[in-house]
């Protein structure tokens, strides 16, 4: 195996033994492998659509293929070879529709379950051999991938765009191209984050419709007296079912980790069963579930496989239930929504009933909802708290959290930010500050928690409003510093989105990303002043100098 597309990837080059985030080499060869035969199935649809006959079918299969494969959704190696034998057949069905002049070998395999982890040694990321190709490629690769999860989740709301499908399809196809140049490559980069701003943007729609605007909320963070379910992950519809399936049981529903905003929503706060927030980022999750005592739904990635004698006390009652694209061999799967009726989430409530109510961990309540509805509804007073020298400057602090002990960087960074910052958030980064007593400056928090890592669009949002405000001309005039902790593609995604909006200066850390190669990093660095971190006091330093 080789993989370096999250930030945790081995040694910071890559991962060739196992992956970090638990993935065995032959999960790894099999995403390999699922998204060679997705590159294929992109090609014919391509095809197809030029003639506007594209398959509805292969548009879906391609989003949730892609959804897949992101860091830390699916470890299990049979649901995944499933999803490649089903590839395989929608291909050769398209196949049979239109024909391919010089077809990529995408396009032309159709091997059996014994050739398949031959070929997945061949179509991995190391099929490039040239290093700036294979960057930029990777680069690309990633952003799609995270653009298929803001596609999906959008989708599951009933929300779709043919034209983010038609291009997520021509950048697929476009990276099968051997004689791709960088020039080409750069220029498809760009267009990605372009089209990334557009998935961004339908899935704020698309929830906001649904749900309502978050308001400011308070959000019980101890537990009650009662059975749970505990939620983890990001879609909304899969919390929304649950909570409508359960409602009046006894049992009540508690979020994890990006989960938490759905106490922001007013279409999902209604329910009075939904009661609170359990425990903290992704990586802490094995020990926080194992105090829970109720069963557990992850409905997308955000998985932590449990080590073997932690295996042994979970899965014993077996506590882990997987949706959507996520799977973990040993766990029980809840299947797709059918002829548009609801998941079926009988299997989790009855297994609910049966347990003891969840152990406290802490207590107390944390506040967030400052979406972009609520905070441009307080644009005046934001704006006077500027102009007046209340607020000096706005630190988007959004992004992943993760395991490596660098990330307490984050931490300090935001205990040492003078009283007069505000922090902008939204992703799994703010555990490791939104628990913290930051006080507020003249009422506003000065932590603004704009909700999951989906919801980074709320952000691009707000700062283009006060750009409007205060009438500039550039984005980057305005006081803000962006400082992000990035993890996997979604992170990937957000990061060119915010490209593609003219942001510059633009800080990732702990590390830059290993699939950058000097080259390409020059290339953002040059262009768009992307830069690193170093130690909390010397970059507020620079950041306020």
């Amino acid at each position: 195996m080789f993989c370096f597309q999250c930030q945790e990837t081995a040694k910071g080059t890559g991962c060739i033994l196992s992956g970090v985030c638990g993935k065995t080499p032959e999960v790894a060869n099999m995403q390999d492998l699922l998204l060679f035969v997705v590159r294929g199935i992109a090609v014919y649809n391509q095809a197809l659509r030029k003639d506007g006959r594209s398959s509805a079918r292969a548009d879906k299969f391609i989003f949730d293929a892609l959804f897949t494969t992101i860091t830390n959704a699916n470890f299990d190696k049979h649901a995944i070879i499933k999803k490649i034998k089903k590839g395989l057949e929608l291909k050769k069905d398209l196949s049979n529709q239109v024909t391919i002049e010089h077809a990529p070998d995408e396009c032309t395999w159709y091997g059996d379950e014994t050739e398949f982890e031959e070929k997945a040694q061949t179509v991995g990321v190391l099929r490039t051999s040239d290093e700036d190709i294979r960057s930029l490629k990777e680069l690309v690769h990633y952003g799609i991938k995270g653009m298929a999860a803001y596609v999906e989740h959008a989708y599951n709301l009933g929300y779709e765009n043919p034209e983010i499908f038609a291009f997520m399809q021509y950048a697929l196809a476009e990276l099968t191209r051997e004689d791709i140049t960088v020039d080409e490559l750069i220029t498809l980069t760009l267009a990605t984050g372009n089209h990334g701003v557009q998935a961004m943007a339908q899935l704020d729609t698309a929830n906001t419709s649904h749900y309502g605007n978050p308001e400011i909320s308070e959000v019980n963070i101890g537990v009650r007296n009662n059975p749970g379910i505990l939620v983890s992950g990001h879609d909304l519809k899969d919390i929304e079912e649950l909570l409508q399936q359960t409602e009046g049981t006894g049992i009540d529903i508690y979020t994890h980790s990006e989960m938490l905003p759905a106490h922001y929503y007013p279409q999902l706060k209604k329910y009075k069963h939904l009661v609170g927030n359990y425990g903290n980022a992704w990586w802490k999750q094995k020990e926080e579930f194992e105090t829970f005592n109720g069963p557990i739904l992850m409905t997308t990635n955000c998985i932590v496989p449990p080590k073997d004698s932690y295996k042994e006390r979970l899965y014993t009652t077996d506590r882990i239930y997987t949706t959507g694209a996520t799977g973990l061999e040993g766990a029980t799967y809840i299947p797709e929504r059918k002829d548009g009726k609801q998941k079926d989430f009988s299997v989790i409530i009855e297994h609910a009933r049966r347990c003891q109510p969840p152990v406290a961990i802490e207590s107390g309540k944390i506040v967030g909802g400052f979406a972009h509805a609520q905070v441009i509804a307080l644009a005046d007073k934001v704006v006077e708290a500027v102009k007046s020298g209340a607020i000096r400057k706005f630190f988007v602090m959004a992004g992943c959290d993760g395991r490596m002990k660098s990330r307490s960087y984050y931490t300090e960074f935001a205990e040492k930010l003078p009283a007069d910052t505000v922090i902008l958030t939204a992703g799994c980064a703010k555990y490791r500050y939104n628990k913290l007593p930051l006080g507020d400056i003249n009422g506003i928090p000065r932590v603004l928690d704009a909700g999951q890592c989906n919801d980074s669009y709320s952000l691009a949002i707000i700062a283009m409003k006060l750009q409007e405000v205060f009438g500039l001309k550039d984005i980057n005039d305005l006081p803000i510093v962006y400082n992000i902790a990035w993890y996997e593609q979604k992170a990937v995604i957000v990061l060119l989105a915010l490209l593609a909006l003219g942001v510059k200066k633009i800080h990732l850390g702990p590390t830059l990303p290993a699939f950058l190669s000097p080259n390409v990093k020059q290339v953002l660095i040059d262009n768009f002043g992307i830069g690193g971190i170093s130690t909390a006091d010397e970059d507020i330093a620079k950041f306020l100098a």
